[in-house]
């Protein structure tokens, strides 16, 4: 993994004080946002009932089945609807291969490291089987990124409003600027995520996701011995935690390119809210998930994140407005045959 990937974006930095934060999330309530000027608000609940009433359990069981059998497929299916949305929007053009040696997003460098393609493959072959031209690749992947994380618990942790289509357009140009990176300061991220609706809430939340999943140490190399160019550290980083990752990073026969470590320390299986916790002893593994310290507004809901409920209540709500990015619907776009070309 080249660089971070979690997703973000802003309408409005709420300024709330820290005592309002737990308030606002264990109150428990799921409004339904949408962006504006795009079709968000075309999306419903439970879109395909008449037209494929067994698409929600025809992606529930693939993803739990393959997410059973490699459990490191959780953070890889929902990383894949993260870097999706931030560019061009939910429109599943990440999913699309290249085509006489054009360079699609896949392509771009912030996305060599994405994998997990193979399952949003499976599940559209038995949609297209049991309902043909019907369930969009753009909707199967927003289930999938659910229910990968669901599949812990066993139970749906958020609904996914649906009804996207597919778009014709993917461009490896794009990428670049639209992906946050994993040495971004605070503005650049909170700039980027505006850009997409996204708030300080959803910022910290989505961040969240990194309670799951590895990054290679190239990543890191910086941080650990040339943070300023003079070989030293980054001295906002716990020193245990730069002992442990030098370690695992430097020490013969580990490769930088290719040894991989944990986003969050020794619970990179499990969704939780442990990031948070290792967050507030300085143990964020890139600078981005660091910088949430230095923002006032940020650094609350890191603490209040650190309680599990507060957590999810808030990583639903934005993973609901992440699924609203810029989607296609009624007659934009298509219903791919096959996610990775267009029709």
């Amino acid at each position: 993994m080249n660089r971070s990937s979690f997703l973000v974006v802003f309408i409005t930095v709420l300024l709330l004080p820290i005592s309002t934060v737990p308030a606002r999330t264990r109150q428990g309530k799921h409004v339904h946002h949408v962006n504006k000027n795009n079709g968000a608000g075309k999306l419903k609940l439970k879109f395909y009932q008449k037209s494929c009433p067994l698409a929600d359990a025809i992606v529930r069981n693939i993803t739990w089945s393959r997410v059973k059998a490699d459990r490191t497929l959780a953070a890889k299916i929902l990383r894949l609807q993260f870097h999706d949305c931030f560019v061009r929007g939910c429109d599943a053009s990440i999913l699309l291969d290249s085509v006489n040696g054009e360079a699609v997003e896949k392509n771009a460098i912030p996305n060599h490291s994405l994998s997990g393609y193979n399952v949003i493959d499976e599940i559209k072959s038995e949609l297209e089987e049991k309902c043909p031209e019907t369930v969009s690749c753009a909707d199967n992947l927003a289930l999938a990124a659910r229910d990968a994380v669901s599949y812990q618990f066993g139970k749906t942790l958020w609904k996914v409003f649906t009804g996207r289509r597919d778009g014709r357009v993917s461009s490896a140009s794009e990428v670049l600027s639209k992906i946050p990176g994993g040495a971004s300061n605070f503005t650049t991220l909170q700039k980027q995520f505006s850009d997409n609706g996204l708030d300080v809430p959803d910022l910290v939340a989505l961040s969240g996701a990194h309670t799951i999943g590895v990054a290679r140490c190239v990543v890191i190399s910086r941080r650990l011995f040339n943070f300023t160019g003079k070989g030293d550290t980054d001295p906002s980083l716990d020193p245990g935690y730069v002992k442990e990752l030098k370690e695992k990073c430097a020490n013969p026969p580990h490769n930088p390119t290719t040894t991989v470590v944990e986003f969050d320390p020794k619970s990179s299986l499990s969704f939780d809210s442990h990031y948070f916790v290792a967050l507030s002893k300085h143990q964020g593994l890139l600078q981005s998930d660091a910088t949430l310290l230095t923002n006032p507004t940020s650094a609350s809901y890191v603490k209040a994140f650190q309680n599990f409920e507060d957590f999810m209540a808030q990583f639903g709500e934005s993973m609901k407005k992440m699924g609203n990015i810029g989607v296609l619907t009624q007659n934009q776009g298509e219903i791919r045959k096959n996610c990775r070309v267009v029709n």
